[in-house]
């Protein structure tokens, strides 16, 4: 039994059908690779993934059993990151992980100083995220995911505006949780480099 599975999952957005009859199976370790062009329904797919977006036909499980019928159960294994990064503008790196993850888990400083040393931000841990450029957001909202300690990640262009070294990082974090059991689906727009770890793809039209 495969962890994750889609089967012919149909998707409008008004009179657009979005996702048309898209299947796949995910089990531990794997990554599963979301590509296609913009529109093609990338984001779709993950938030429909999540539960943040309805199905029109098809079904998702998670452990064999419909997500639907208990989203709890997928939620408390799930860590979504979407396109933004979600981060309180007027709050430090610190304590935007500190109320963002600690609503999931309690958390120690030591944890969250771990956490944004995995990142590279151990240094810049006081500083507003306002004050942050876009790359440091970004890893900010890749250390919210590592605190959660979810098996499933679902992330939708994590590597978005980081710079060559964060994209390297993130393969490595990535690597990390599948080789420990999770798995991961994550919609990009290029092949991830992940030596070592099972990486299957599926193209949107």
């Amino acid at each position: 039994m495969k962890l994750l599975t889609g089967d012919n999952l149909q998707i409008w957005r008004g009179d657009r059908h979005v996702l048309r009859g898209v299947s796949f199976a995910v089990d531990t370790g794997d990554c599963l690779l979301v590509t296609g062009a913009n529109g093609a329904g990338k984001t779709s797919l993950l938030r429909a993934v999540c539960g943040l977006l309805p199905l029109e036909d098809g079904t998702i499980c998670w452990r064999g059993q419909p997500a639907l019928a208990d989203r709890y159960a997928l939620h408390r294994e799930l860590a979504y990151l979407g396109h933004g990064g979600a981060l309180k503008a007027e709050l430090s790196a610190r304590e935007n992980l500190h109320f963002s993850a600690g609503l999931r888990r309690r958390l120690t400083a030591t944890e969250i100083d771990q956490a944004l040393d995995q990142v590279g931000l151990g240094g810049i841990d006081r500083r507003l995220a306002r004050q942050m450029s876009a790359g440091q957001q970004r890893r900010v909202a890749l250390a919210r995911v590592l605190l959660q300690q979810c098996r499933l990640w679902v992330l939708d262009e994590p590597t978005s505006n980081l710079d060559a070294q964060g994209q390297q990082l993130f393969s490595q974090l990535l690597i990390k949780h599948l080789k420990a059991g999770g798995i991961a689906v994550v919609a990009s727009h290029q092949m991830l480099p992940l030596p070592g770890a099972k990486q299957q793809q599926l193209e949107l039209q």
